[in-house]
């Protein structure tokens, strides 16, 4: 029934401190706010294709809280946490997003010159994803805002738009089975 369009971007203009990233899907927008928003849906679309999600914890309401732990091939986990300040069912979720718990080489690698002390390198990023209702399609725009434009750069050329795109792909595969 559903699938994900072929229409994707993904926009990231140096010196800009947001991401974003739209795909439409041809789902309804309740179904797919519900993979947003139901651990056991989430869990199995959550992260790039290499990665599983073992742990997907979630209280989606304003003031609740989100832990959700990646899982690379090399058994490395990468958890991230957050809490949902915006919850309007089925239109959007704002929520923060703290790596603060991943491993120390992604720390170095997202930026270099960190003091060892500093645990969130990245800072707290805020994400807003949308949900709009495009006939019987869901275009879903996520956008995420760092507090610095050079973080924001260095997520991108570590390979956070290859991440989220292959995330959507997979929440795509899952609508398309639901």
């Amino acid at each position: 029934m559903a699938e994900s369009d072929t229409r994707s971007s993904a926009a990231a203009r140096a010196g800009e401190q947001e991401f974003v990233i739209t795909r439409v899907f041809d789902a309804p927008r309740e179904l797919v706010f519900e993979t947003w928003t139901e651990p056991k849906h989430m869990a199995q679309w959550w992260g790039p294709r290499a990665m599983t999600t073992p742990v997907c914890e979630m209280d989606v309401r304003p003031g609740g809280a989100y832990r959700i732990v990646m899982r690379g091939p090399d058994g490395e986990e990468y958890p991230e946490k957050g809490i949902y300040r915006e919850v309007v069912r089925p239109e959007r979720l704002v929520m923060t997003m703290d790596c603060s718990e991943f491993p120390d080489e992604w720390q170095d690698m997202v930026k270099p010159n960190r003091e060892k002390w500093e645990r969130n390198p990245v800072g707290e990023i805020i994400t807003t994803v949308t949900f709009e209702q495009r006939g019987g399609k869901t275009e879903v725009t996520v956008r995420m805002r760092f507090i610095s434009a050079a973080l924001r750069d260095s997520m991108v050329t570590k390979g956070m738009s290859v991440g989220w795109s292959e995330s959507l792909d997979k929440l795509g595969e899952l609508l398309a089975r639901a």
